[in-house]
């Protein structure tokens, strides 16, 4: 209608509907009800949206629109004239009917007899055949007022009733809710029957026409300029459709961002590592322009176009491994950029990081990294976190390596980049695991990997009949690099000198022999020289071959100690934490590292030392990630160096650090205890950037002081006696593993309770016991350690000190009412495990003290015990040593 009648201002709802008889509104059939708003509400409203709850009457939550402000006023008016001069709409209804008298037979009125009101309780019979007529009659009543609208029809009498009541409503009917807020309009009703289960349709056309003249009545009564006036219904709609038009975006987007943290909140749970940032500073430290030879060459090409390939990229240290990686991942996601089909996921392996590089922390970074990459999250992962979040369990080896399979042919295609293989730990095979489920991966799936390492011969051979390339910095590579960063302003002036720059590029280029890292610290020993013959002097001993590493790291520690006293020193310290720390540490965390012993704690924010100043003192050995705000050391070969000389250069750093971070922690800030909240411990990390680092690692730097250096660290001894670290162990733990019998003493004396159990429910007595530290169980057993204390595999300190064969601390725990008959979580007590071990050992002695004390075969290894002692040990003298003390049963 609106399209056909654009002009369109106003509108009138014109029509029937049931009446709501009750004491305060006399309403008959016939009359009208005009919706007009009352009382705070629009005229019309919805009952049946809303809420119903228990034991509450139903409340209505909708809002419709009032109707347009021209006819709210009109009807006033009209009221008000209604009220002192009788209306002629009965006049007007006769004339149109004799005017055409074929309409009277459906919407003349009918007779006033036919008009009955029944009361509530009486039902109209089902069969709708019975009529009422001889029922209960009661008087009618009429007035204007508010409308109820729904989807249904109205014939339940007792709910018209409680509704009047509520809500004082006057009629109800079906159009109004729907056309309200679409069509602000006037509603006109002309009633028909009482909205019970006495319908008929006598009445239906007179009500039709009576709320018909009504409105042809009010229409002769408003200006037409009033309704000039008026917004175009149309526009009104449009602005309306765009409001909710522009609120179902606004709610889609919020539902979508919500989606999205629910999302990156289940990915953030299977892995919280990130090598963004790592391979945004790999791009900024790249020159511009290198390594380019790898992109060209042909393997690397038949390696892009060929699925299922790998190509391994050995090299020397320093050659530039790390950041040909990261060009190879800057390449790959610019050719597919706009494929999503193909999926890219690197990692980045580093020598500082060993506790996040177990193979299943890998496997779950390329499960990540693929996982976001898609549309939406994929049921796969939702299912692996489901599975596991409620019960606090973290996903097997094997489940994630599963979910990284379903994950990898979604895609087309897959690559992996693989970086640094040779700086995972290779002791304990995390390395060899990862790769093997990296090659069972590419084995079902369209895998393409990339993988850098040193020469390793167990890496190597891994690799074997994988496409292989060596990396190298070539030629060029190597000028440019120190090209620029001769021309970098600020650099040495002297070197800008165009004879001196082209003698100097070649110099280091040749001595450099490929490897990027040692033509930087080359070209950082000549930096500081200011006179030509100086310079032309070093480039005629520049090391070079395999000891050129190790030359070049005592040369710039040579640059260091030839500074200032206090400079020497402050160097000196940056070197040592970012050496030995148990992790990389933030800028911030060790400016906070190197204040904490030279001020006092209320100065300690307004003395940090700049990270500018951190730098330029360790003479080119230290670097800052920008994107991570990490400060590192330069290379890997750097820390090997280092960890190779730490005597030499740091000869007291774990009891520095240790020192540090007790002091760290003895603040008046951490007087308080623990955090009541996750909210205040937020906010504690917040105020006190070393607190995390601290108090996770001292007990790791403490385990590695000397028994000298500890004596000498009161400040270490003051610390709190029973402080925990991160395993759950107090100082007490480490002086009596380390058989420290001077510190055991004096803690003890300081009140550290000897029967604290760290993570694995043991005690010091246990770490003690089981390294056979005799004058240090003396010492935990006179201030009531307690020798029947079990771990949380329900083993005894006794059990360990007699597995491992210490005849001396077994005695003194048996005298020490030591209870050998305490079984483990496999029923063992401590005689069993023991004896088999000290029979194969001729460990007599042992046996004969635990049989001696009461120790009796368990049930379930007596014929295990038997079988063993009678094939391997016939002969042995220990047999008839014991067999006596044997109970009856064994024999």
């Amino acid at each position: 209608m609106l399209h056909s009648f654009p002009n369109i201002r106003i509108g009138l709802m014109v029509g029937i509907g049931g009446g709501v008889p009750s004491r305060k509104h006399d309403i008959r059939l016939g009359d009208i009800v005009v919706s007009i708003p009352r009382d705070g509400k629009s005229g019309v409203f919805q009952y049946d949206f809303g809420k119903t709850i228990q034991n509450q009457k139903f409340q209505s939550t909708g809002c419709l629109n009032q109707p347009p402000t021209v006819l709210r006023s009109s009807v006033s008016h009209f009221e008000a004239q209604y009220k002192s001069k009788r209306h002629r709409l009965e006049q007007t209804i006769n004339d149109i009917l004799e005017k055409n008298p074929r309409l009277k037979k459906r919407y003349q009125r009918p007779d006033l007899s036919t008009d009955r009101l029944y009361l509530s309780r009486i039902i109209h019979p089902l069969n709708g055949e019975a009529d009422c007529e001889e029922l209960y009659k009661d008087n009618p009543a009429i007035h204007y007022g508010l409308i109820a609208s729904a989807n249904q029809l109205m014939k339940d009498a007792s709910v018209r009733d409680r509704l009047a009541a509520e809500m004082d409503v006057l009629c109800f009917e079906m159009e109004a809710a729907g056309l309200m807020n679409h069509f602000p309009c006037l509603m006109i009703h002309g009633i028909c029957d009482y909205s019970d289960s006495h319908k008929n349709k006598k009445w239906q056309g007179y009500a039709a026409m009576v709320a018909a003249a009504y409105a042809r009545d009010l229409l002769d009564r408003i200006s037409p300029n009033k309704i000039e006036a008026e917004r175009r219904i149309g526009d009104i709609l449009s602005e309306v459709q765009g409001t909710v038009g522009q609120m179902s975006r606004d709610v889609g987007e919020i539902l979508h961002e919500k989606r999205d943290q629910e999302h990156q909140a289940i990915l953030d749970w299977i892995t919280q590592i990130d090598y963004g940032p790592r391979q945004s500073d790999n791009l900024r430290r790249r020159q511009q322009g290198t390594g380019q030879w790898l992109l060209d060459s042909t393997k690397y090409q038949t390696w892009l176009e060929t699925d299922k390939q790998t190509l391994f990229c050995p090299g020397i240290p320093g050659a530039g491994k790390t950041i040909l990686s990261s060009i190879v991942v800057d390449d790959l996601s610019t050719r597919f950029r706009d494929d999503r089909n193909v999926g890219i996921a690197y990692l980045y392996y580093n020598f500082q990081r060993q506790d996040e590089q177990k193979p299943e922390d890998m496997l779950s970074s390329l499960l990540k990294q693929l996982a976001q990459s898609q549309p939406s999250l994929p049921a796969t992962v939702r299912s692996l976190h489901d599975k596991h979040i409620n019960t606090r369990t973290r996903p097997s080896c094997e489940e994630i390596a599963s979910a990284l399979q379903s994950i990898a042919v979604m895609y087309s295609r897959v690559f992996i980049i693989i970086d640094a293989l040779d700086e995972c730990q290779p002791s304990d095979g995390c390395g060899a695991r990862f790769l093997t489920e990296v090659f069972a991966l590419q084995a079902k799936s369209s895998v393409n990997l990339f993988a850098t390492s040193r020469f390793i011969p167990e890496i190597i051979e891994r690799f074997t009949g994988s496409e292989s390339l060596e990396i190298r910095a070539c030629h060029d590579d190597v000028r440019k690099y120190l090209d620029n960063r001769i021309s970098l302003e600020g650099e040495s002036h002297i070197l800008k000198r165009v004879d001196l720059r082209e003698r100097v590029s070649t110099a280091i280029v040749e001595a450099a022999d490929g490897m990027f890292l040692l033509a930087k610290l080359h070209l950082d020993s000549l930096m500081d020289m200011k006179f030509p013959i100086h310079i032309k002097t070093a480039l005629n001993t520049l090391p070079k071959g395999s000891e050129a590493y190790d030359c070049a790291y005592r040369e710039a520690m040579g640059r260091v100690n030839r500074q200032g006293p206090m400079t020497v020193k402050f160097a000196k310290q940056v070197l040592s934490w970012t050496t030995c720390a148990k992790r990389p540490l933030t800028t911030l965390e060790l400016r906070y590292a190197l204040t904490v012993r030279e001020v006092d704690e209320p100065d300690l924010d307004d003395n940090l030392p700049q990270i500018e100043d951190i730098v330029s003192v360790c003479a080119g050995l230290v670097t800052v990630d920008k994107e991570s705000d990490i400060i590192r050391l330069v290379h890997y070969t750097t820390q090997e160096y280092f960890n190779r000389t730490k005597e030499e250069w740091f000869p007291t750093v774990e009891s520095d650090i240790a020192t540090t971070c007790v002091r760290y922690l003895s603040s008046s800030s951490f007087e308080s205890g623990c955090c009541e909240t996750h909210g205040k411990f937020k906010e504690r990390l917040r105020l006190h950037p070393l607190y995390d680092y601290a108090a996770r690692n001292w007990g790791h730097h403490a385990r590695l002081i000397s028994i000298e250096e500890v004596e000498e660290q009161h400040s270490f001894l003051r610390f709190l006696d029973n402080a925990r670290d991160s395993n759950g162990q107090t100082p007490l733990f480490y002086a009596a593993e380390r058989g420290q019998e001077t510190v055991v003493k004096t803690l003890l004396e300081k009140s550290a309770d000897p029967n604290l159990q760290d993570a694995k429910g043991r005690t010091p007595l246990f770490y003690a016991g089981e390294r056979g530290h005799e004058a240090v169980v003396e010492l935990l057993l006179e201030k009531s350690a307690d020798p029947n204390l079990q771990d949380g595999k329900s083993r005894t300190s006794l059990l360990y000190a007699v597995e491992r064969g210490h005849e001396a601390v077994v005695k003194l725990l048996l005298e020490n009412s030591a209870e050998p008959n305490l079984e483990d979580e496999k029923s063992r007590t401590p005689l069993i495990t023991p004896l088999a071990w000290s029979i194969e050992r001729a460990f007599d002695t042992g046996i004969e003290m635990l049989l001696k004390n009461g120790s009796e075969m368990n049930y379930w290894y007596r014929l295990d015990l038997v079988r063993h002692t009678e094939r391997r040990l016939a002969g042995l003298d220990i047999l008839s040593v014991s067999v006596h003390e044997l109970p009856e049963a064994m024999k």
